[in-house]
């Protein structure tokens, strides 16, 4: 035992005390932070606003779509959308909302001109060198007949690039384009507004205990467990493969087997790093947590909680015991590459497979939040290999019985031992092989020596 716990403290401290460590556990956090801020503002950046020029020979278009493009009726467009997600609002919503709105509503400077009876070709000449000359940034060229299926909208504009203000202005020259149909139609734009108002849907998903909860969040929140899982899974697994490839190569091996047996090693390998992999796990948890805390105080604390699931210590618990399931799982796996293969490039090539089934767990998840009580959840989160990422996500969409969640365990922790004994009979063998790789007679072979 104390050889075994003299290999976990080697094992766990050359992994955590190393710099790749550290800026691997920090980069994470800091990534998401920025994933969740920078976007946001950027798209603040107000930009220099947009000169457009709009001919308009049925002098209808042009002032419905400047009234469109005003801060007013951005404010009330934006309005619309929310409702149609939403139905409640709150300040801080509302304040959003408004300073958008504002935003909007001085992207555009509509430039006057004159046709003065010129040919459209002539015209469209005009325009495009008061583009080139920067005079203006954009024209807009309406058809005669607006009605006519076959008419054409031509729209050129300098900021081809600018997504957000090319779908703001395309929205807008509809709603004016329908406005105006609409009238000529004799057709009340109110009546029809209220006829086509889009139903308020108030959808909440219901847990095992029939209480309401929010069903994004739960999704987003499983999302985010299952990722995390699934990429330190694969980034220790693979460290334990370069560790016993690394001992390989530079023949350690030999040195440490003289000392301690071989399962101790290992063991104590697999474990040293399985706590350091845990370490890692906890700090981003916990990163997570206080990018939530750091959301909620700069917005409504209430909508934030409303939209996450509730995380009780136990399934905390649980998240733990699969993590640890899922490594001892893999990193069984990569130890038996390792000790099969001469060096790290061998081992990639190896490393396919078990990378290609937690990525298949990983797409499984999806399966389970959307029912996590189907027959294809439950065998699912039971399946070795795939249990360790699935039923995490389950508990947190929706808490199987504990009698499920005792059977995974169990089946997982045999397959465990399964894998540790295979894995212990290759690395005894192969760690003092050196010179080419280890074929599959060969390791039919050491399996099956006494």
């Amino acid at each position: 035992m104390k050889k075994f716990l003299a290999v976990v403290k080697h094992e766990y401290r050359k992994v955590v005390l190393k710099w790749s460590f550290l800026i691997g556990t920090l980069l994470l956090p800091f990534l998401a932070a920025c994933f969740a801020v920078v976007p946001a503002i950027i798209f603040s950046l107000k930009g220099e606003p947009t000169r457009i020029v709009i001919v308009d020979p049925t002098g209808k278009i042009e002032p419905r779509l400047r009234a469109n493009l005003s801060s007013e009726k951005m404010e009330a467009r934006a309005h619309r959308a929310a409702e149609e997600s939403m139905k409640d609002f709150t300040p801080s919503q509302e304040e959003q909302i408004k300073r958008s709105a504002e935003q909007f509503g001085q992207e555009f400077e509509f430039i006057s001109y004159e046709t003065k009876g010129s040919l459209t070709n002539d015209i469209r000449s005009d325009l495009n060198s008061m583009i080139v000359n920067g005079m203006a940034d954009a024209y807009l060229m309406i058809p005669e007949d607006i009605d006519s299926g076959n008419s054409t909208f031509e729209f050129r504009s300098r900021k081809a690039g600018d997504f957000v203000m090319n779908e703001s202005f395309q929205e807008a020259l509809n709603d004016a384009v329908r406005s105006q149909r609409l009238a000529d139609a004799n057709i009340s734009e109110d009546k029809l507004k209220d006829l086509t108002h889009p139903v308020n849907l108030d959808s909440k998903g219901i847990d095992e205990k029939g209480a309401e909860r929010d069903s994004g969040g739960t999704f987003i929140a499983s999302f985010v467990i299952g990722l995390m899982i699934y990429i330190t899974l694969a980034i220790y697994g693979q460290a334990i493969m370069g560790a016993v490839v690394e001992e390989k190569e530079t023949r350690i091996a030999e040195i440490l087997f003289s000392s301690a047996r071989p399962f101790e090693l290992m063991m104590g390998k697999l474990v040293g790093v399985g706590l350091a992999g845990l370490t890692q796990l906890g700090i981003w948890v916990a990163s997570a947590a206080v990018i939530v805390s750091v959301i909620a105080l700069q917005t409504d604390l209430s909508e934030v909680v409303g939209t996450l699931p509730s995380i009780s210590p136990l399934m905390i618990v649980y998240f733990l015991v699969f993590f640890l399931l899922g490594f001892f799982i893999y990193a069984s796996i990569f130890a038996l590459i390792g000790s099969m293969v001469t060096t790290v490039q061998e081992g990639g090539q190896f490393a396919f497979p078990p990378v290609m089934l937690m990525l298949i767990g990983f797409y499984f998840s999806f399966a389970v939040v959307r029912d996590p009580n189907s027959s294809l959840s439950f065998w699912v989160s039971i399946a070795p290999f795939f249990a360790p990422i699935t039923m995490p996500v389950r508990i947190l969409s929706e808490t199987p019985p504990f009698w499920q969640i005792g059977l995974s365990f169990i089946v997982n922790a045999v397959a465990i031992a399964g894998l540790i004994w295979l894995a212990s009979r290759v690395y005894r063998v192969g760690m003092l092989m050196y010179g080419k790789r280890a074929t599959i007679p060969e390791v039919w072979k050491w399996i099956r020596q006494a």
